[in-house]
């Protein structure tokens, strides 16, 4: 039985690493996009989108070691993800932005209906999935907003 539950939380802890991954390679193409505007524009990613996916993704990465470490099982160190290219321009990187942060969602909210983290889980770990995806919600309104003021 232990061996079975020592499994389930190391499946639990590579989704939630994915997703982890997924976060930091959007932090990435955000941080081109930004380099690519001019200040105004700028600010207004920074505020918007990068600081709530940095945010989620310090949470996410916090989540994660603290549930590796609570049940004994190796944390993971994380490294810088890899931009989108930057052929797309800024509304390009945005695009490429949002849907990494989608498909972060998509594994957390797959993870959260699967009922893994309250089976091999704990509270905690249900509680920053649930703050992670909340920090993410908003993500692609604003960024429809500061595409469609790209420019003005």
């Amino acid at each position: 039985m232990a061996y079975v539950t020592a499994e389930a939380q190391r499946e639990l802890l590579e989704t939630v690493a994915e997703a982890v991954d997924q976060l930091a390679s959007a932090l990435a193409s955000l941080g081109v996009a930004y380099e690519m505007l001019d200040e105004h524009n700028a600010d207004v990613l920074e505020a918007q989108l990068f600081r709530p996916v940095q945010v989620a993704y310090g949470r996410l990465k916090r989540t994660h070691d603290g549930f590796a470490g609570r049940v004994r099982q190796p944390g993971r160190t994380f490294g810088a993800g890899a931009p989108a290219s930057a052929s797309g321009g800024v509304r390009g990187l945005l695009d490429s932005a949002v849907d990494t942060v989608g498909e972060a969602d998509l594994i957390l909210s797959t993870l959260q209906d699967s009922m893994q983290p309250v089976e091999v889980g704990d509270a905690e770990l249900r509680s920053g999935l649930a703050q992670v995806r909340e920090l993410l919600g908003s993500l692609p309104t604003e960024a429809r907003e500061l595409v469609r003021t790209l420019g003005r």
